[in-house]
Protein backbone atom coordinates (compact mmCIF):
# COMPACT_ATOMS: atom_id res chain seq x y z
CA UNK A 1 0.00 0.00 0.00
CA UNK A 2 1.50 3.32 -1.09
CA UNK A 3 0.39 6.80 -0.03
CA UNK A 4 1.77 9.91 -1.75
CA UNK A 5 1.53 13.44 -0.33
CA UNK A 6 1.82 16.31 -2.83
CA UNK A 7 2.65 19.55 -1.00
CA UNK A 8 2.76 22.93 -2.73
CA UNK A 9 4.08 24.83 0.27
CA UNK A 10 6.80 27.35 -0.47
CA UNK A 11 8.24 28.27 2.91
CA UNK A 12 10.45 26.26 5.27
CA UNK A 13 8.93 25.24 7.61
CA UNK A 14 5.62 25.13 5.80
CA UNK A 15 2.14 24.92 7.32
CA UNK A 16 1.05 23.29 4.03
CA UNK A 17 3.60 20.51 4.50
CA UNK A 18 2.63 20.21 8.18
CA UNK A 19 -1.02 19.68 7.27
CA UNK A 20 -0.05 17.04 4.72
CA UNK A 21 2.09 15.23 7.29
CA UNK A 22 -0.71 15.22 9.87
CA UNK A 23 -3.20 13.85 7.37
CA UNK A 24 -0.76 11.12 6.33
CA UNK A 25 -0.14 10.21 9.97
CA UNK A 26 -3.83 9.29 10.23
CA UNK A 27 -4.38 7.75 6.79
CA UNK A 28 -1.24 5.61 6.47
CA UNK A 29 -1.77 3.37 9.54
CA UNK A 30 -5.54 3.15 9.02
CA UNK A 31 -5.19 2.08 5.38
CA UNK A 32 -3.50 -1.19 6.34
CA UNK A 33 -5.37 -1.93 9.59
CA UNK A 34 -5.36 -4.44 11.19
CA UNK A 35 -1.93 -5.13 9.66
CA UNK A 36 0.94 -3.97 11.92
CA UNK A 37 2.77 -2.06 9.17
CA UNK A 38 1.45 1.33 7.94
CA UNK A 39 1.27 2.28 4.30
CA UNK A 40 4.50 3.38 2.63
CA UNK A 41 4.36 7.19 2.54
CA UNK A 42 6.21 9.48 0.10
CA UNK A 43 6.13 13.28 0.14
CA UNK A 44 6.58 15.28 -3.07
CA UNK A 45 7.61 18.89 -2.42
CA UNK A 46 6.60 20.91 -5.47
CA UNK A 47 8.85 23.87 -4.61
CA UNK A 48 11.81 21.59 -5.42
CA UNK A 49 10.30 20.82 -8.83
CA UNK A 50 9.31 24.34 -9.89
CA UNK A 51 11.93 24.66 -12.65
CA UNK A 52 11.39 21.15 -14.14
CA UNK A 53 7.62 21.80 -14.13
CA UNK A 54 8.12 25.03 -16.11
CA UNK A 55 10.46 23.30 -18.56
CA UNK A 56 7.88 20.57 -19.16
CA UNK A 57 5.54 23.06 -20.82
CA UNK A 58 8.21 24.09 -23.32
CA UNK A 59 9.98 20.77 -23.88
CA UNK A 60 6.85 18.63 -23.92
CA UNK A 61 8.07 15.90 -21.58
CA UNK A 62 9.23 15.58 -17.93
CA UNK A 63 12.78 14.80 -16.94
CA UNK A 64 14.63 13.54 -13.89
CA UNK A 65 12.95 14.10 -10.54
CA UNK A 66 9.72 15.35 -12.11
CA UNK A 67 9.37 12.18 -14.17
CA UNK A 68 9.92 10.16 -10.99
CA UNK A 69 7.28 12.24 -9.21
CA UNK A 70 4.77 11.51 -11.99
CA UNK A 71 5.55 7.80 -11.72
CA UNK A 72 5.04 7.89 -7.95
CA UNK A 73 1.67 9.61 -8.28
CA UNK A 74 0.52 7.15 -10.95
CA UNK A 75 1.59 4.17 -8.82
CA UNK A 76 0.06 5.42 -5.56
CA UNK A 77 -2.92 3.73 -3.94
CA UNK A 78 -4.01 7.09 -2.56
CA UNK A 79 -3.05 10.77 -2.66
CA UNK A 80 -3.10 13.66 -0.22
CA UNK A 81 -2.84 16.97 -2.08
CA UNK A 82 -2.26 20.20 -0.15
CA UNK A 83 -1.93 23.73 -1.50
CA UNK A 84 -1.65 27.20 -0.01
CA UNK A 85 -4.39 29.59 -1.10
CA UNK A 86 -3.32 32.36 -3.47
CA UNK A 87 -5.92 34.82 -4.84
CA UNK A 88 -8.78 32.69 -3.50
CA UNK A 89 -7.65 29.56 -5.34
CA UNK A 90 -4.91 26.91 -5.48
CA UNK A 91 -1.39 28.09 -6.21
CA UNK A 92 -0.05 28.31 -9.76
CA UNK A 93 2.69 25.80 -8.91
CA UNK A 94 0.10 23.30 -7.66
CA UNK A 95 -2.04 23.66 -10.79
CA UNK A 96 0.97 23.51 -13.11
CA UNK A 97 2.09 20.20 -11.61
CA UNK A 98 -1.27 18.55 -12.22
CA UNK A 99 -1.61 20.16 -15.65
CA UNK A 100 1.76 18.68 -16.66
CA UNK A 101 0.83 15.34 -15.09
CA UNK A 102 -2.45 15.15 -17.02
CA UNK A 103 -0.64 15.86 -20.30
CA UNK A 104 2.06 13.24 -19.76
CA UNK A 105 0.04 10.68 -17.76
CA UNK A 106 -3.61 11.26 -18.79
CA UNK A 107 -4.98 8.38 -16.71
CA UNK A 108 -2.71 8.79 -13.68
CA UNK A 109 -5.55 9.88 -11.38
CA UNK A 110 -8.42 7.87 -12.88
CA UNK A 111 -10.19 6.05 -10.06
CA UNK A 112 -7.54 7.06 -7.52
CA UNK A 113 -8.63 8.14 -4.00
CA UNK A 114 -7.60 11.74 -3.34
CA UNK A 115 -7.85 13.76 -0.13
CA UNK A 116 -7.92 17.50 -0.82
CA UNK A 117 -6.56 20.04 1.68
CA UNK A 118 -5.50 23.68 1.76
CA UNK A 119 -3.98 26.29 4.05
CA UNK A 120 -4.55 30.03 4.20
CA UNK A 121 -4.27 33.10 6.34
CA UNK A 122 -8.00 33.44 6.94
CA UNK A 123 -11.03 31.19 7.21
CA UNK A 124 -12.75 33.16 4.46
CA UNK A 125 -10.89 31.09 1.86
CA UNK A 126 -12.21 27.72 3.05
CA UNK A 127 -14.55 27.48 0.04
CA UNK A 128 -11.48 26.86 -2.11
CA UNK A 129 -11.93 23.16 -1.32
CA UNK A 130 -15.32 22.86 -3.01
CA UNK A 131 -15.04 25.67 -5.56
CA UNK A 132 -11.56 24.90 -6.93
CA UNK A 133 -9.91 21.71 -5.68
CA UNK A 134 -12.87 19.33 -5.81
CA UNK A 135 -13.85 20.28 -9.40
CA UNK A 136 -10.23 19.96 -10.54
CA UNK A 137 -9.78 16.42 -9.27
CA UNK A 138 -13.25 15.36 -10.34
CA UNK A 139 -12.32 16.49 -13.85
CA UNK A 140 -9.16 14.38 -13.61
CA UNK A 141 -11.44 11.40 -12.78
CA UNK A 142 -10.12 10.92 -9.24
CA UNK A 143 -12.31 9.75 -6.37
CA UNK A 144 -12.31 12.70 -3.99
CA UNK A 145 -12.98 11.82 -0.35
CA UNK A 146 -16.07 13.52 1.13
CA UNK A 147 -14.20 15.50 3.79
CA UNK A 148 -11.69 18.12 2.69
CA UNK A 149 -9.52 19.90 5.25
CA UNK A 150 -8.85 23.64 5.28
CA UNK A 151 -6.55 25.11 7.93
CA UNK A 152 -6.44 28.88 8.47
CA UNK A 153 -3.79 30.47 10.64
CA UNK A 154 -6.14 30.57 13.63
CA UNK A 155 -7.04 26.88 13.27
CA UNK A 156 -3.65 25.59 14.40
CA UNK A 157 -4.03 24.52 18.01
CA UNK A 158 -7.73 25.37 18.02
CA UNK A 159 -10.59 22.96 18.60
CA UNK A 160 -11.96 21.33 15.47
CA UNK A 161 -8.92 20.87 13.21
CA UNK A 162 -7.87 17.56 14.77
CA UNK A 163 -11.35 16.15 14.26
CA UNK A 164 -11.42 17.14 10.58
CA UNK A 165 -7.98 15.63 10.04
CA UNK A 166 -9.03 12.39 11.72
CA UNK A 167 -12.25 12.10 9.73
CA UNK A 168 -10.67 12.89 6.37
CA UNK A 169 -7.68 10.61 6.96
CA UNK A 170 -9.93 7.69 7.84
CA UNK A 171 -12.12 8.29 4.79
CA UNK A 172 -9.06 8.17 2.54
CA UNK A 173 -7.82 5.02 4.29
CA UNK A 174 -11.18 3.31 3.77
CA UNK A 175 -11.08 4.06 0.04
CA UNK A 176 -7.48 2.91 -0.23
CA UNK A 177 -8.34 -0.34 1.49
CA UNK A 178 -11.31 -0.85 -0.79
CA UNK A 179 -13.86 -0.75 2.01
CA UNK A 180 -17.43 -0.16 0.91
CA UNK A 181 -18.53 1.11 4.31
CA UNK A 182 -17.01 1.92 7.69
CA UNK A 183 -20.36 1.70 9.47
CA UNK A 184 -20.89 -1.69 11.17
CA UNK A 185 -24.14 -3.51 10.54
CA UNK A 186 -26.59 -3.34 13.44
CA UNK A 187 -26.83 -6.38 15.68
CA UNK A 188 -30.03 -8.39 15.42
CA UNK A 189 -30.53 -8.30 19.17
CA UNK A 190 -30.45 -4.49 19.13
CA UNK A 191 -34.08 -4.38 17.93
CA UNK A 192 -36.99 -4.58 20.30
CA UNK A 193 -39.38 -7.47 19.81
CA UNK A 194 -42.42 -6.32 17.83
CA UNK A 195 -45.81 -7.42 19.19
CA UNK A 196 -48.55 -7.73 16.52
CA UNK A 197 -51.39 -5.23 16.88
CA UNK A 198 -53.98 -8.00 17.26
CA UNK A 199 -52.21 -9.37 20.34
CA UNK A 200 -51.99 -5.92 21.92
CA UNK A 201 -55.72 -5.35 21.28
CA UNK A 202 -56.66 -8.72 22.77
CA UNK A 203 -54.70 -7.94 25.95
CA UNK A 204 -56.89 -4.87 26.50
CA UNK A 205 -60.21 -6.75 26.33
CA UNK A 206 -61.90 -7.77 29.56
CA UNK A 207 -61.59 -11.45 30.42
CA UNK A 208 -64.40 -13.61 29.06
CA UNK A 209 -65.10 -11.56 25.93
Amino acid sequence: MKLVVVSAGLSVPSSTRLLGDRLAAVAAPAATAPEPQPADTQVIELRDLAVPIAHTFTSGFPEGELAQAFESVAAADGLIVVTPVFSASYSGLFKSFFDALSVNEPDALTGKPVLIAATGGTGRHSLVLDHALRPLFSYLKAIVVPTGVYAASEDWGAEGLDGRIERAGNELAALMAGLSSTVPAPRRDSFEEVTPFEQRLAALRPAGE
